[in-house]
């Protein structure tokens, strides 16, 4: 069975696009967005209207709570008062132009969801997709954490596999436990951004999980995880924020992935 998970599309329309052709092609069992479908870019209502079309199960942003509750908060660490200027101008347009009906869309996205599976009689395996961490929608969960610190956080979330986003930064991570004296893993897997990656790679990146009958906590290699890079039309998306009442710098991050 092969599981897509995608997340952080930031109105990315084209990224979007690109990534759903693919999955069609590759044609997974299930797909799975996690949030974070506007903001930095002109496409919100399209971007909303092509996961409703394609009735994609989809999880809240921190970027769509605060549209979908009208706020002028995103819920974004910015780092410097640029930065914070350039956050509060985006979601200020992002405000001005959602429809009314793509807003309450948004409020209403749930916050996480949960997957069992009992691949093996009597052996589950815990799915859980969030899009920050387990306990707040806008918490970084970062590559170098430390693995005391996520071993806890996974054995919290009672999750054997936790897929998340809004770092836009790509990793997989497997942490180690013992139960009854057995070494087993747990996986942490950040899905990376469709369409605002900060990793140095501009292409949309989404995320394949590949389960069979063999999966199991006790072998880490028993789940394939596949990190998909996929081009699109980096130029059209970063000349539609210059053309409009956006942030010009907006459209160097999308060039440059940063």
């Amino acid at each position: 069975m092969r599981i897509a998970f995608f997340s952080d599309i930031h109105a990315n329309l084209p990224a979007l696009e690109a990534v759903l052709q693919d999955m069609d092609q590759k044609q997974p069992d299930f797909v799975y967005c996690l949030g974070d479908l506007v903001g930095y870019n002109v496409w919100a209502n399209e971007v909303v209207e092509t996961i409703r079309r394609r009735h994609i199960p989809t999880l809240a942003g921190n970027y769509d709570e605060g549209v979908g509750l009208h706020s002028g908060d995103c819920g974004c660490a910015y780092k410097t008062e640029d930065d914070r200027e350039r956050g509060n101008q985006s979601i200020a347009y992002t405000n001005r132009i959602i429809t009314d009906e793509n807003r309450r869309y948004l409020r209403l996205l749930p916050r996480h969801m949960r997957l069992d599976f009992e691949v093996q009689e009597g052996e589950k395996l815990r799915i859980l997709m969030v899009h920050g961490s387990p306990r707040k929608i806008n918490e970084y969960l970062f590559e170098d954490r430390p693995e005391k610190s996520l071993q806890r956080l996974l054995e919290e979330a009672q999750a054997d596999v936790m897929l998340f986003g809004h770092t836009h930064k790509p990793y997989h991570r497997q942490v180690p436990y013992a139960v009854a004296g057995q070494l087993r893993y747990r996986h942490a897997i950040n899905l990376g951004s469709v369409g605002k990656p900060k990793d140095g790679d501009p292409r949309a990146c989404y995320v394949l999980l590949t389960l069979d009958e063999k999966s199991h906590t006790a072998d880490a290699a028993s789940m394939q995880v596949e990190f998909v890079r996929v081009a699109y039309d980096v130029e059209k998306a970063a000349q539609a924020v210059e053309a409009s009442p956006l942030p010009d710098e907006f459209a160097d991050m999308l060039r440059k992935a940063y």
